[in-house]
């Protein structure tokens, strides 16, 4: 555990000033993620709703916590008006079941669409053809705030690759942001992509923001 505060000094060197760094605590203890805290970062990525819910419950309330992995319509209950970021938003249905709940509640929630831009079965996200449909869709959703995108890239060591796979998804994030046209509820502010095994990569290609689990704990 000692390792913890160590790990995160040396990513932090490698990150610039305006990349945002979550701390993707997944199975990790209270303790280990107390560490974290300690090295003064408190941005927390969950997987998983109920994991994010107990440990949500004992830990510190200034944590801005981030919704990293597949969401499913059932669970929105749990996490609007609770985490400061959802990033994986791929569905029409789920973006109208998170407006609907932050509508009861009476607030806004600020989401990432996922792209699938690697066009990986196994993975969740929206195909990047359907993008503009998706964006015309959800336009007039008044208690949602698209803030960026989130992509994960194949795991591979080939740098080419990935590097494809995040520049064309920094393009999309560009073109977004260029043609907005006073839709009220779009910000393109984060582009969420890099883990521990290509955080780097996927800087160089134009991330502001990155979600590293391994990388701190091991």
């Amino acid at each position: 555990m000692s390792n913890i505060k160590k790990n995160i000094e040396e990513i932090m060197r490698k990150l610039p000033d305006d990349v945002l760094l979550v701390a993707v605590t997944k199975h990790r203890s209270i303790e280990e993620i107390e560490k974290v805290l300690e090295a003064g970062i408190f941005d927390l990525g969950e997987n998983r709703v109920q994991e994010f819910r107990e440990k949500q419950e004992v830990l510190p309330q200034n944590i801005r916590w981030h919704i990293i992995g597949h969401l499913q319509k059932n669970k929105v209950k749990y996490v609007v008006g609770k985490v400061f970021l959802i990033h994986s938003v791929d569905s029409v249905e789920l973006a109208r079941a998170i407006d609907k709940e932050s509508k009861k509640k009476e607030l806004t929630t600020d989401i990432l669409i996922q792209l699938n831009v690697s066009g990986e079965e196994s993975k969740f996200g929206l195909d990047p053809n359907q993008l503009d449909q998706f964006l015309e869709d959800i336009s007039a959703l008044g208690n949602i705030r698209i803030k960026g995108l989130m992509t994960i890239a194949p795991n591979t060591k080939n740098i080419e690759d990935l590097k494809d796979i995040f520049t064309t998804t920094r393009a999309i994030y560009d073109k977004i942001k260029e043609n907005v046209n006073g839709v009220t509820n779009i910000e393109m502010t984060y582009l969420s992509m890099g883990m521990t095994n290509d955080f780097d990569v996927a800087v160089e290609s134009g991330s502001n923001m990155v979600r590293i689990g391994s990388g701190l704990f091991e």
